[in-house]
């Protein structure tokens, strides 16, 4: 599923892999099937009813890639070199952007865009024109017409592909004098796998339709709770609900129409405290639909909730550094979990001479405690009653999405791979996931963590405190919620990983009242950390969010139970200088908010 922002997407960078937790949740509607070897023009449908029609964007798009395909690299076309593959990717969103802040309406807006992404490869699948650093230079992304305009369409694609084609051979040359200066790759796998067709016609996802008046006084009424709470300095609420239809269409045939939606509000509230540390807590709401999220008067409730937590944090001491054992609950075992080990176990992570490789050399060996087991399923769409962010049906290569069984009873098995191969895996596992404008890359989708080795939670609470008692210390600690996290994984930096806790309690050996704590930063080694872990309950919890690393930002989601560790290491956040506000907040004088 390729993810196309409405809004400017943070930085990705390689050196880090970036999660917030400003969840997405992803409808994937049901669709049409093509029958294994029909032409796209004449697509069947799977249960063997009439044909169906194909969408004028896909027939234009398709149209238009036989086109170039056949023309490009021809004497008679004055170009140099025919590419070997080509592929067309198209994202079709319609979306409304609402916000609200202090109790009052922001901005409300609908948009629609239409974005296409051209991908050229040059040489050959052992080595193309996206070797080694080049792969980014691979993608041209155009906007396209809103109206199915055939004309319109074909001559934008068209650009976008002269475009494209231009760079692909400046970088083919570039690559082909690399190879031959530089010295032998650790891993020289090829640059492209083999993969058989793919044929799947969904049905477009329909424009996006709301009573936004409705949602606008919902949204002023949500922000308008903060007034009550003069500590609290700042506040939003955002919503977004998008309709997407993802196209691709590529070389070898492939055809793919892959619609998905989701509603989601997400209200951000934060304070600062007296010396000078600010402080944050979010809520989100998600559903596939506009009419699925939750009542205004659940919603309301959360929001007193959050600033009641805000204010608490607020006042509670701040934290020491600490080296010992700890619980992380199911929510912040999720984020753990997917920054800890998720990237590290991304296909891509595994070749390279820039990558750390932390696993690489692992395959058969335990890297967990034989009790747990990891897997990554995008193919299934929620777990209990929670919708997962991370699902979809098609990866952004055409590629149909598969569980991977990453970890058996602690002994790695395999990564998550896109069309880039690395040693000893050669094909794709439907795991190539992008933003718009990004490359694919080996990405987690659903990572879904299991236990043999659980208990129920107040069990798992009795045996934290035996813990501490054993290592003589004076407590242990609790991790409630967890913001977000970033893992390092090339080799020029240490192996680390930070993750950024929110809501953190000592829990003292000696029956003392569990205390809140702020400004709490886990960090550590993942070889180290994760043998670390000794037992998990009996109950998981669900992390959704959005990730972004070097193919951009795209929406995941982690399941897991909470966990007990012997040791986790913590050290205290950067806390700033600057003083609460001199000026009172507006209102607070006299009451009137």
């Amino acid at each position: 599923m390729r993810h196309v922002s409405f809004t400017p997407a943070r930085r990705a960078v390689s050196l880090e892999c970036l999660c917030a937790s400003i969840p997405l949740i992803l409808l994937l509607l049901p669709g049409f099937v093509y029958a294994q070897g029909q032409s796209a023009s004449t697509p069947q449908l799977a249960n063997g009813d009439s044909a169906a029609q194909p969408p004028v964007l896909l027939d234009a798009m398709a149209t238009e890639l036989h086109r170039a395909f056949t023309s490009l690299g021809h004497q008679e076309s004055g170009g140099q070199l025919p590419p070997y593959f080509l592929s067309y990717s198209v994202s079709d969103a319609s979306a409304v952007l609402m916000q609200s802040q202090f109790g009052a309406l922001v901005s409300s807006n609908q948009a629609r865009m239409r974005v296409a992404d051209v991908q050229i490869r040059l040489g050959n699948p052992s080595l193309d024109n996206t070797h080694g650093n080049h792969r980014a230079a691979a993608i041209t992304s155009v906007h396209l017409p809103l109206s199915d305009d055939r004309d319109a369409l074909a001559r934008s694609l068209w650009q976008a592909t002269n475009a494209g084609y231009g760079r692909a051979i400046e970088n083919y040359m570039q690559v082909k004098t690399e190879s031959e200066l530089h010295a032998k790759e650790e891993d020289s796998s090829p640059d492209f796998s083999h993969e058989a067709q793919q044929r799947y016609l969904g049905t477009p996802a329909p424009p996006v339709a709301i009573d936004r008046a409705l949602w606008e006084e919902r949204l002023r009424a949500l922000t308008k709770i903060f007034r009550q709470f003069p500590d609290i300095y700042d506040n939003v609420a955002l919503l977004t609900v998008q309709n997407e239809t993802d196209y691709f269409v590529s070389s070898e045939e492939t055809r793919v129409v892959a619609p998905h939606c989701y509603a989601r509000l997400v209200v951000i509230a934060s304070t600062r405290a007296d010396d000078g540390m600010d402080i944050f807590r979010s809520r989100s709401f998600e559903a596939e639909t506009i009419d699925g999220l939750p009542s205004q008067s659940a919603m309301e409730a959360e929001m007193r909730n959050l600033a009641n937590s805000l204010i608490a944090l607020r006042q509670a001491p701040v934290t020491e550094p600490f080296h010992g054992p700890a619980i992380l609950s199911g929510r912040a075992a999720a984020v753990f979990f997917h920054e800890v080990l998720g990237h590290r176990l991304e296909g891509q992570r595994q070749r390279g001479n820039e990558e750390g490789q932390t696993f690489t050399k692992e395959l058969g060996k335990e890297v967990l405690p034989s009790f747990l087991s990891v897997a990554d399923d995008p193919t299934i769409a929620t777990f209990g009653s929670t919708r997962l962010s991370g699902s979809y049906l098609y990866d952004d290569e055409g590629q149909k999405a598969q569980r991977v069984d990453l970890i058996s009873n602690g002994e790695l098995k395999n990564f998550l791979m896109s069309r880039l191969p690395i040693a000893s895996f050669a094909s794709s596992n439907g795991h190539g996931r992008a933003q718009t404008g990004r490359m694919p890359t080996g990405r987690q989708g659903n990572l879904i963590v299991t236990s043999s080795h659980a208990v129920p939670e107040a069990e798992l609470r009795q045996e934290l405190i035996a813990e501490v008692k054993r290592q003589g210390k004076s407590y242990g600690l609790y991790f409630e919620d967890i913001s977000s996290g970033f893992a390092v994984t090339q080799r020029r930096s240490p192996q680390a990983f930070q993750v950024l806790p929110l809501v953190v309690w000592r829990v003292y050996a000696d029956g003392r009242p569990d205390e809140l704590v702020r400004g709490v930063s886990i960090v550590g080694t993942p070889l180290a950390v994760m043998k670390k872990i000794i037992a998990t309950s009996d109950k998981s919890d669900v992390f959704n969010g959005e990730c972004g690393a070097e193919s951009g930002v795209v929406p995941v989601s982690a399941v897991a139970p909470a966990m007990l560790l012997s040791e986790i290491e913590t050290q205290r956040q950067p806390q700033g200088t600057t003083r609460p506000p001199i000026l009172p907040i507006p209102g607070a004088e006299t009451g009137e908010r």
